[in-house]
């Protein structure tokens, strides 16, 4: 299994010591076979955990500075999981390619070993990962093998249990940033519409639309992103006659009928701009984008889930039931789109260039390419940011020295695309 670490979790020892001298210092209590033992998994049950260095135990030199969360009492083994006394003929509990010996005591650390190796192996069974769970198995790990340690005098137990910490910590930090939430992070958590690497494609559709575009306006560009998020994958995509006057307006037949003119779009045979906008749900019109049909490379490469993901996203910025009260045009919604795509988990504006963030935090975004992808002269944007403050879009914005800056107000947080 790969990734994450444990910071919360331990054991807790409570048993007469059967002269074997614990090794973890003042205040951890011996582990001997007539000892009790408690495994947990809920955080802040019991008492202040208290940690023993990596460095202190034997073989672990290599390991750093991490330690396995030791103190706290836990729930009994879980229901369901192995049942208590032996295993029965034939039967061998295995985890990270160990026996877990029958005589292994005490008995509930035998118990938790085997079900924690069969746990490990129903995750690898699962159709789709879920991070949150193998940080949680890791954590398990980490201290089942830590009490291992202790009672068999095997190093290399030990090396194991810092491993496993350090795989729970990764687990937990790639969870967190794939939803761009921080990691033990005080504030709330806000349900995001995109993951991070979704948010990392949507900025690459919208490079893409802005290099591409065939027609210069801002209705057209609209046009160009949406019918794009449709046509994706297979080059081709439904579309009703609800979506294009949502999108369009009052120039959906105009802008449609362009598109077709010039080439980038070809209608069915038979059908013209008006009847596609007279397309119902039950009979959509399906459109084909030349550029988009399937070759290699594929211009825009992601998947049919992060396709469908991305162009619901889209399709929430520019419905967006307060920017339609202030009937925001096609460049103010491009806008919109722009500057949700292009902010981070707090909402401030921001670009990435590589792996490398651009500017001072908070610096923004830069004018040049704003105005590019909404087809607009560079000193017209701030009149259409002033429209998505008005609109609760932005919570502040300003334009100056080339770039334009603010942050997503509070409500329109779930659509950042996490920069």
């Amino acid at each position: 299994m790969s990734a994450g670490t444990g910071d919360r979790g331990g054991l807790f020892v409570d048993g007469a010591d059967s002269g074997r001298e614990s090794r973890g210092g003042p205040g951890r209590g011996a582990v001997a076979g007539g000892g009790t033992v408690m495994f947990s998994d809920a955080p802040g049950v019991g008492g202040s955990p208290s940690t023993v260095p990596a460095s202190g135990r034997p073989g672990a030199a290599d390991a750093g500075a991490a330690s396995v969360p030791r103190a706290r009492p836990a729930p009994r083994p879980r229901a369901g999981g192995v049942p208590a006394g032996p295993l029965g003929s034939g039967r061998w509990g295995k985890i990270a390619q160990r026996i877990v010996p029958d005589d292994l005591q005490p008995d509930v650390l035998r118990l938790e070993l085997t079900e924690l190796g069969d746990a490990f192996r129903a995750y690898q069974r699962r159709p789709e990962p879920d991070l949150a769970v193998l940080a949680e198995l890791h954590d398990r790990k980490a201290r089942a093998f830590a009490l291992w340690a202790d009672v068999t005098d095997d190093a290399s137990l030990w090396e194991e249990a810092v491993r496993a910490e350090a795989a729970a910590r990764t687990t937990r930090e790639m969870n967190a940033n794939r939803l761009g939430i921080e990691v033990d992070g005080d504030g709330p958590v806000v349900d995001r519409l995109l993951t991070r690497g979704q948010g990392a494609h949507a900025r690459g559709v919208l490079e893409y639309v802005r290099a591409h575009a065939p027609l210069p306006g801002a209705e057209a560009r609209l046009a160009v992103l949406m019918l794009t998020l449709r046509a994706a994958r297979a080059g081709t995509g439904n579309v009703t006659g609800q979506d294009l006057s949502g999108w369009l307006q009052g120039d959906a037949e105009r802008v449609i009928q362009e598109l077709a003119d010039v080439g980038w779009l070809r209608l069915p045979e038979g059908v013209d701009a008006a009847d596609a906008l007279d397309s119902r749900p039950e009979e959509p019109t399906q459109v084909t984008v030349p550029s988009l049909l399937p070759a290699e490379p594929r211009p825009i490469p992601f998947g049919k889930i992060t396709r469908a993901r991305l162009s619901g996203w889209a399709q929430k910025v520019v419905g967006d039931r307060k920017l339609r009260k202030k009937k925001a045009g096609a460049a103010t919604r491009l806008l919109a789109v722009y500057t949700a795509a292009h902010s981070r988990p707090d909402g401030r504006l921001g670009e990435r260039v590589g792996e490398r963030v651009e500017g001072a935090a908070g610096d923004g975004v830069g004018l040049d390419a704003v105005a590019s992808f909404c087809g607009l002269r560079p000193e017209d944007v701030a009149e259409h940011a002033e429209v998505l403050v008005a609109a609760g879009w932005l919570a502040d914005a300003s334009a100056a020295g080339g770039r334009l800056r603010g942050r997503l107000g509070a409500r329109v947080l779930p659509l950042s695309g996490l920069v």
